[in-house]
């Protein structure tokens, strides 16, 4: 698999658009959204957060850079290795390893300061030259260049022992969004195999690893500020069921990203305490748009049209999620919330399908997986709603290998998920302007890359804000996706634990602020 999914699954590396001044610096915001403690408890240090996280053994990787397929290696990886920047609240881009950033006037060129004090987990200091040596090795991986978008190995430099220097190709407003979601950083030159004992700059040390679990110890000489726990260890489980139940018994404390079906176990039980996490999962359907049954934009018209929203979050999410109005980006500041909610009208659907001509004789194959929870059974509720406008859709569940490797990005109707939805332009750069890497519907829309540039060449918020509603009316007006729901994360915790992360995507692994009231 070319793109390093689960990394973008499970990391929410954007902000809202609104947010983003063209040059900001650190201080005065909220590092994160988290559970709030109970009545006037203030954290108590001390104490091993046992934390339950999805992962195979075959899929285990120490690479900060690498394909990441388990969260348990990335939550790992996270707590060890610091990014540049970090999801905040307000605003929704953080200083971390980067204290401030700066753009040129033409929003090509920026420039991040380091944090002063950042040290190596052996002492060592953090300096220009480890990142810029840290962001080429990222860049050369094979889906650096959509990680990096824009940014040319030659035109990442150090300036001085605390200053990298980004130059875009072109106007990139929203550059700083992109360093918060795999931009680790690691000593300069470290070899590959020395990557699983590699020292980072984050909060947490490694102790030990075995077969995907770790052990992480409370690194006291952060730059970032007081972390409360003695240590975390990380388990790995190979299903929510299995994860949930090892909560249930008490044998870890949190169950990370358990899903619904837990959620409504969970319920009744005083002792447990569900965390959600909104807009941290979209589960759109992709119809591909470049040539096809799908490629008449009537026919993805109709198949919005005939979907039953409502019943779908009610159904496959339990009611743990919000409906969606088919714009990728729901918890972006500048989401364009005045477009009229898109309702069932199985009428008018079957009208634009006789329109178009499209042949109802046909059965269409749904391709999806069953790599996260309630995929599958949005594929087969979708199958169901729409033939009552007299579509005949075949559900194909295929195994994740095959599927990614096969139908993503390629294939006529599938279903996709992205673990992160706060940003309009996170999801128009890497999934819809016409040369995007990750094109997941083959979109080219010229109307729509020129809005996206002129987008990302705006300084003025507002203005920017009015050319981004502008991108979302394209896009719902006639791009590949049916985002029917917004999937709500979901971590179920131990009566005991406090403040954990309330973030989506890459927000939830910022576990330096969890505590123990025990």
């Amino acid at each position: 698999m070319n793109l390093n999914r689960r990394q973008v699954l499970w990391a929410g590396g954007t902000t809202g658009a609104a947010m983003l001044l063209a040059a900001c610096g650190g201080g005065g915001g909220e590092s994160s959204a988290k559970s709030p403690a109970k009545g006037n408890e203030k954290p108590r240090p001390g104490g091993t957060l046992r934390v339950g996280a999805l992962g195979r053994a075959s899929a285990i990787t120490r690479d900060p850079h690498g394909t990441q397929a388990n969260e348990s290696d990335y939550l790992i990886i996270s707590l060890v290795h610091d990014t540049l920047t970090v999801p905040g609240t307000k605003p929704n881009t953080l200083p971390r390893l980067a204290a401030r950033w700066q753009a040129s006037d033409d929003l090509k060129t920026w420039r991040f300061t380091l944090a002063k004090g950042a040290k190596f987990h052996d002492g060592t200091p953090v300096t220009a030259a480890d990142v810029v040596w840290s962001l080429k090795r990222l860049r050369a991986t094979p889906s650096g260049a959509s990680r990096l978008p824009g940014i040319k190995a030659e035109n990442i430099k150090a300036e001085g022992d605390d200053t990298v220097v980004l130059v875009s190709d072109y106007a990139n407003a929203e550059l700083p969004l992109l360093t918060r979601l795999t931009t680790f950083v690691l000593k300069k030159d470290t070899k590959d195999a020395d990557l699983g004992k590699a020292p980072g700059t984050g909060p947490f040390k490694l102790d030990w690893f075995r077969a995907g679990n770790a052990r992480l110890v409370r690194n006291d000489d952060w730059y970032g500020g007081e972390v409360h726990l003695d240590a975390i260890e990380v388990k790995i489980f190979e299903s929510p069921q299995a994860m949930a139940n090892a909560l249930l018994a008490g044998q870890i404390d949190v169950a990370s990203n358990v899903g619904a079906v837990a959620a409504r176990t969970a319920e009744a039980r005083g002792d447990i305490q569900i965390v959600r996490r909104p807009n941290d999962m979209a589960m759109p359907m992709v119809m591909r748009t470049a040539d096809g049954p799908f490629a008449d934009a009537k026919v993805r018209e109709a198949l919005r049209l005939a979907v039953d929203r409502e019943a779908m979050v009610k159904q496959v999410l339990s009611g743990y999620g919000t409906v969606a109005n088919d714009i990728l980006g729901t918890g972006d500041p500048a989401y364009a919330k005045d477009i009229p909610q898109r309702a069932r009208d199985l009428v008018k659907a079957k009208q634009l399908l006789k329109d178009a001509g499209f042949d109802t004789s046909k059965t269409y194959r749904l391709l999806t997986t069953e790599d996260i929870a309630g995929l599958a059974e949005s594929a087969t509720l979708f199958a169901s709603q729409v033939r009552e406008a007299g579509v005949k859709v075949e559900v194909v569940k295929q195994e994740s290998a095959t599927f990614w490797d096969k139908t993503w990005l390629k294939g006529d109707l599938y279903t996709t998920y992205w673990g992160t939805n706060d940003s309009v332009v996170f999801f128009a750069s890497k999934t819809m302007v016409s040369d995007s890497g990750q094109n997941e519907a083959g979109w080219k829309d010229t109307a729509f890359d020129a809005t996206y540039r002129k987008a990302m060449g705006t300084k003025d918020a507002a203005a920017r804000t009015t050319v981004l509603q502008e991108l979302q009316r394209i896009e719902f007006d006639r791009s590949g996706y049916l985002l029917w729901g917004m999937a709500d994360g979901i971590d179920l915790a131990g009566a005991a634990v406090r403040d954990l992360p309330t973030l989506p995507g890459y927000g939830r692994v910022q576990l330096e602020q969890a505590w123990l009231a025990r």
